[in-house]
Protein backbone atom coordinates (compact mmCIF):
# COMPACT_ATOMS: atom_id res chain seq x y z
CA UNK A 1 0.00 0.00 0.00
CA UNK A 2 1.23 3.45 -0.88
CA UNK A 3 1.89 5.81 2.01
CA UNK A 4 -0.56 8.68 2.47
CA UNK A 5 0.90 12.12 1.75
CA UNK A 6 0.47 14.85 4.38
CA UNK A 7 0.87 18.31 2.81
CA UNK A 8 1.18 20.15 6.12
CA UNK A 9 4.40 20.11 8.11
CA UNK A 10 4.01 17.94 11.21
CA UNK A 11 5.46 19.20 14.49
CA UNK A 12 6.92 16.38 16.60
CA UNK A 13 9.20 16.16 19.61
CA UNK A 14 12.27 14.44 18.19
CA UNK A 15 14.03 12.40 15.53
CA UNK A 16 12.56 9.06 16.65
CA UNK A 17 9.08 10.50 16.06
CA UNK A 18 10.17 11.75 12.62
CA UNK A 19 11.58 8.32 11.76
CA UNK A 20 8.34 6.57 12.78
CA UNK A 21 6.14 9.09 10.96
CA UNK A 22 8.14 8.60 7.77
CA UNK A 23 7.46 4.86 8.00
CA UNK A 24 3.71 5.58 8.15
CA UNK A 25 3.22 8.59 5.87
CA UNK A 26 5.05 10.80 3.43
CA UNK A 27 5.63 14.08 5.26
CA UNK A 28 8.01 16.72 6.48
CA UNK A 29 8.50 17.44 10.17
CA UNK A 30 9.72 20.11 12.52
CA UNK A 31 11.33 18.69 15.65
CA UNK A 32 10.97 20.68 18.87
CA UNK A 33 13.81 18.74 20.55
CA UNK A 34 12.07 18.74 23.92
CA UNK A 35 9.67 20.90 25.85
CA UNK A 36 11.90 23.99 26.00
CA UNK A 37 10.95 25.22 22.54
CA UNK A 38 13.28 27.95 21.38
CA UNK A 39 12.50 30.99 19.23
CA UNK A 40 14.15 29.42 16.16
CA UNK A 41 11.70 26.49 16.22
CA UNK A 42 8.75 28.86 16.74
CA UNK A 43 9.84 30.94 13.73
CA UNK A 44 10.15 27.75 11.66
CA UNK A 45 6.58 26.81 12.68
CA UNK A 46 5.42 30.32 11.71
CA UNK A 47 6.91 29.91 8.22
CA UNK A 48 5.37 26.44 7.84
CA UNK A 49 1.95 27.78 8.85
CA UNK A 50 2.18 30.62 6.35
CA UNK A 51 3.27 28.41 3.46
CA UNK A 52 1.96 24.86 3.86
CA UNK A 53 0.12 24.67 7.14
CA UNK A 54 1.22 22.73 10.20
CA UNK A 55 -0.11 20.03 12.50
CA UNK A 56 0.92 19.55 16.13
CA UNK A 57 1.43 15.82 16.79
CA UNK A 58 3.15 15.38 20.15
CA UNK A 59 3.35 12.46 22.56
CA UNK A 60 0.34 11.85 24.85
CA UNK A 61 2.29 12.58 28.03
CA UNK A 62 3.08 15.61 30.21
CA UNK A 63 6.02 16.93 28.10
CA UNK A 64 3.94 16.46 24.93
CA UNK A 65 1.05 18.45 26.41
CA UNK A 66 3.46 21.17 27.53
CA UNK A 67 4.89 21.47 24.01
CA UNK A 68 1.39 21.49 22.49
CA UNK A 69 0.25 24.26 24.86
CA UNK A 70 3.36 26.37 24.18
CA UNK A 71 2.71 26.18 20.43
CA UNK A 72 -1.03 26.83 20.85
CA UNK A 73 -0.31 29.98 22.86
CA UNK A 74 1.65 31.42 19.95
CA UNK A 75 -0.41 29.91 17.11
CA UNK A 76 -3.98 29.41 18.35
CA UNK A 77 -5.40 28.41 14.95
CA UNK A 78 -2.91 25.62 14.24
CA UNK A 79 -4.18 22.13 13.42
CA UNK A 80 -3.84 19.32 15.96
CA UNK A 81 -3.70 15.53 15.78
CA UNK A 82 -3.84 13.30 18.83
CA UNK A 83 -2.54 9.79 19.49
CA UNK A 84 -4.41 7.94 22.26
CA UNK A 85 -2.11 7.03 25.15
CA UNK A 86 -2.84 3.29 24.92
CA UNK A 87 -1.77 3.31 21.25
CA UNK A 88 1.52 5.01 22.12
CA UNK A 89 2.87 2.53 24.66
CA UNK A 90 6.20 0.89 23.99
CA UNK A 91 7.22 -2.62 25.03
CA UNK A 92 9.51 -1.29 27.74
CA UNK A 93 6.99 1.14 29.20
CA UNK A 94 7.81 4.23 27.16
CA UNK A 95 5.05 6.44 25.78
CA UNK A 96 5.41 8.18 22.45
CA UNK A 97 4.67 8.42 18.77
CA UNK A 98 7.81 6.40 18.06
CA UNK A 99 6.12 3.37 19.72
CA UNK A 100 2.81 3.63 17.83
CA UNK A 101 1.77 1.32 15.03
CA UNK A 102 1.67 2.62 11.48
CA UNK A 103 -2.11 2.17 11.49
CA UNK A 104 -2.51 4.22 14.71
CA UNK A 105 -0.41 7.05 13.27
CA UNK A 106 -2.37 7.09 10.02
CA UNK A 107 -5.67 7.03 11.90
CA UNK A 108 -4.61 9.92 14.14
CA UNK A 109 -3.45 12.02 11.18
CA UNK A 110 -6.73 11.34 9.36
CA UNK A 111 -8.62 13.02 12.23
CA UNK A 112 -7.03 16.44 12.46
CA UNK A 113 -8.75 19.26 14.37
CA UNK A 114 -8.46 22.98 13.76
CA UNK A 115 -8.89 25.38 16.64
CA UNK A 116 -11.70 27.85 16.16
CA UNK A 117 -11.87 31.19 17.93
CA UNK A 118 -14.53 30.76 20.61
CA UNK A 119 -16.90 33.70 20.47
CA UNK A 120 -19.75 31.90 22.16
CA UNK A 121 -19.47 28.70 24.18
CA UNK A 122 -21.91 26.14 22.84
CA UNK A 123 -20.92 23.52 25.42
CA UNK A 124 -21.66 24.78 28.93
CA UNK A 125 -20.87 23.62 32.45
CA UNK A 126 -24.51 22.52 32.72
CA UNK A 127 -24.08 20.36 29.59
CA UNK A 128 -20.97 18.72 31.05
CA UNK A 129 -22.79 17.88 34.29
CA UNK A 130 -25.95 16.79 32.49
CA UNK A 131 -24.00 14.42 30.26
CA UNK A 132 -22.20 12.92 33.26
CA UNK A 133 -18.82 14.29 32.14
CA UNK A 134 -18.27 16.14 35.41
CA UNK A 135 -19.52 15.88 38.95
CA UNK A 136 -20.22 12.14 38.99
CA UNK A 137 -18.30 9.04 40.01
CA UNK A 138 -18.31 7.77 36.41
CA UNK A 139 -17.31 11.12 34.86
CA UNK A 140 -13.63 10.26 34.23
CA UNK A 141 -14.55 7.00 32.47
CA UNK A 142 -17.18 8.78 30.36
CA UNK A 143 -14.68 11.54 29.45
CA UNK A 144 -12.03 9.00 28.47
CA UNK A 145 -14.51 7.20 26.20
CA UNK A 146 -15.65 10.46 24.57
CA UNK A 147 -12.08 11.74 24.12
CA UNK A 148 -10.98 8.42 22.59
CA UNK A 149 -13.93 8.32 20.17
CA UNK A 150 -13.34 11.94 19.15
CA UNK A 151 -9.57 11.35 19.07
CA UNK A 152 -8.82 14.60 20.91
CA UNK A 153 -6.60 13.37 23.73
CA UNK A 154 -7.81 12.83 27.30
CA UNK A 155 -8.81 15.90 29.30
CA UNK A 156 -10.26 16.72 32.69
CA UNK A 157 -13.76 18.25 32.71
CA UNK A 158 -12.65 21.87 32.34
CA UNK A 159 -10.13 21.11 29.60
CA UNK A 160 -12.64 18.93 27.75
CA UNK A 161 -15.28 21.68 27.70
CA UNK A 162 -12.69 24.08 26.26
CA UNK A 163 -11.62 21.54 23.61
CA UNK A 164 -15.19 20.77 22.58
CA UNK A 165 -15.84 24.49 22.11
CA UNK A 166 -12.45 25.19 20.49
CA UNK A 167 -12.90 22.40 17.93
CA UNK A 168 -16.56 23.33 17.40
CA UNK A 169 -17.76 19.77 18.06
CA UNK A 170 -21.54 19.79 18.02
CA UNK A 171 -23.80 18.51 20.75
CA UNK A 172 -25.51 15.92 18.54
CA UNK A 173 -22.18 14.18 17.87
CA UNK A 174 -21.30 14.19 21.58
CA UNK A 175 -24.71 12.79 22.55
CA UNK A 176 -24.46 10.05 19.90
CA UNK A 177 -21.09 8.92 21.28
CA UNK A 178 -22.32 9.01 24.88
CA UNK A 179 -25.34 6.90 23.88
CA UNK A 180 -22.92 4.33 22.42
CA UNK A 181 -21.13 4.31 25.78
CA UNK A 182 -24.32 3.54 27.69
CA UNK A 183 -25.60 1.16 25.01
CA UNK A 184 -28.84 3.07 24.46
Amino acid sequence: MEKPVIKEVIIVEGRDDTRRLNEAVSCETIETNGSAINETVLKEIEVALATRGAIIFTDPDFPGHKIRNTILERFPNIKEAFLPREKAKGRLGGIGIEHASIEAIRESLSQVYTNMPVTEETITLADMTGWGLSGSTEAAVRRRYLCDRLNIGYANAGQLRKKLNRYNIDKARILKILKEFTGE
